[in-house]
């Protein structure tokens, strides 16, 4: 089974982390948190600016290697 509160966006190109990021929020309550991981470099403009304009929280942004590391809270 998947966890809910992951998303493994890893290959993934623009638009699809927002995407499937905004799809996996839909089914969590408010106040949850998501971590994203993803590799596109626009997600790094794109993931905040969703989040933003969401009414989400960006909890954090990290770099693991190539990876970024987002944690949202859905607002």
């Amino acid at each position: 089974m998947t966890d809910p509160h992951m998303l493994d966006a890893v290959g993934l190109l623009c638009p699809l982390p927002v995407l499937k990021a905004r799809k996996r929020l839909a089914a969590l309550s408010s106040g949850d948190e998501i971590t994203v991981q993803a590799d596109d470099p626009a997600a790094i403009v794109d993931i905040p600016h969703f989040c933003a304009e969401a009414g989400h929280t960006l909890v954090s942004s990290d770099l693991d290697g190539p990876v970024h590391v987002y944690v949202i809270r859905k607002g």
